[in-house]
């Protein structure tokens, strides 16, 4: 028997560089009946398709829209169309009355971002940004530590979240203005204003190193300045493999550092005196790994039925939002 308090979603485009991921945990999370999966662009849906590959072989392929959009049963619907058509999917989502897990970033119109997130917010509707590390062992401890005042004043924030992409891959067609910052900041940003709020001034510098790439920033650095704090994020295209993503907060009694982001087996945790269970100096200390999207999926799903408020607000959605796009250019007031 069909448990009654399964929720029907469905999930809008493939494009996305996380597509794949969040639908094979939409596939696996018995709490959801994945009712379908639409592909605006007919070559594509006939490759994936025809691929024989999980997920996209275990899911029923939508011939229109309408199946999803129009169907009151469902009730949520993940955007993971590119980068480029991402916000005209969500907003087609939300106009027809349905939640939305909407993958990273939230496009480079921030006023019609911002109409989307209104709207959503008048019809009682939920709108989660799909940032992969909102549930990250490591990266809930650091925010806990800094924005409760465990590591003191919190002063300096530093990011390394470089990737590895070919070079007939780094197309500035592919993403707007900003290149590789624009595509993947948003990440390191989520946490950075969770921990500091609103930066004062952006001052971004979008490079092409190594790969000459006609308009793809591939090489770049952004720079967040606060009242008594400043955050670097550094994005490179290029990176070998295993990258070395890197976080780390430092505050006025205590620092914390986590390298690798993924797969995160341990944080670096320095003090000035003891703390509860840590004493003073520095402590490894050890972390739970999870598997990206599976938390997110899990607190979104508890959010629609009313179990729990969402973790992140409309207006923090806004503010990284908001952020990305002063930094990159896209809206003035950097």
């Amino acid at each position: 028997m069909a448990n009654p308090r399964t929720i029907r979603m469905a999930q809008y485009g493939t494009k996305h560089g996380h597509a794949d991921g969040v639908l094979g945990v939409m596939l696996a999370n018995p709490d959801l009946e994945v009712a379908g999966l639409y592909e605006p662009d007919a070559n594509r849906r006939r490759k994936l398709e025809s691929s024989g590959r999980a997920p996209w072989s275990q899911v029923h392929w939508l011939d229109d829209k309408t199946e999803m959009l129009e169907d009151d049963s469902i009730v949520a619907i993940s955007s993971e169309g590119s980068n480029l058509e991402s916000l005209d999917h969500t907003e087609e989502i939300i106009a027809a009355g349905k939640h939305v897990f909407y993958d990273k970033p939230a496009g480079d119109d921030y006023p019609r971002f911002e109409s989307i997130v209104n709207s959503a917010r008048e019809h009682g509707l939920l709108v989660q940004l799909g940032y992969m590390f909102r549930y990250h062992d490591g990266f809930v401890r650091i925010a806990d530590w800094a924005r409760s005042g465990f590591l003191g004043n919190v002063f300096a924030i530093r990011a390394h979240m470089s990737t590895s992409i070919p070079p007939e891959r780094q197309d500035p067609r592919l993403a707007p203005s900003g290149g590789i910052f624009y595509d993947l900041a948003s990440h390191m940003l989520d946490q950075v204003v969770w921990i500091l709020g609103r930066p004062n001034k952006t001052t971004v510098f979008l490079r092409e190193d190594v790969i000459k790439t006609d308009g793809f920033a591939n090489n770049t650095l952004g720079v967040f300045e606060y009242d008594d704090a400043i955050a670097m994020i550094d994005i490179a295209a290029m990176e070998p493999i295993p990258t070395a993503r890197r976080f780390e907060v430092y505050g006025s009694t205590g620092s914390a550092i986590m390298q690798p982001m993924e797969p995160a087996g341990t944080l670096r945790l320095t003090l000035t005196e003891s703390r509860g269970q840590y004493p003073a100096g520095v402590s490894i200390i050890d972390l739970e790994p999870r598997p990206r999207y599976v938390a997110s999926l899990e607190a979104f799903i508890k959010d629609i039925r009313g179990e729990k408020k969402p973790d992140r607000s409309l207006d923090h959605e806004l503010l990284v939002q908001e952020t990305l796009l002063r930094a990159t250019g896209h809206i003035p007031g950097g």
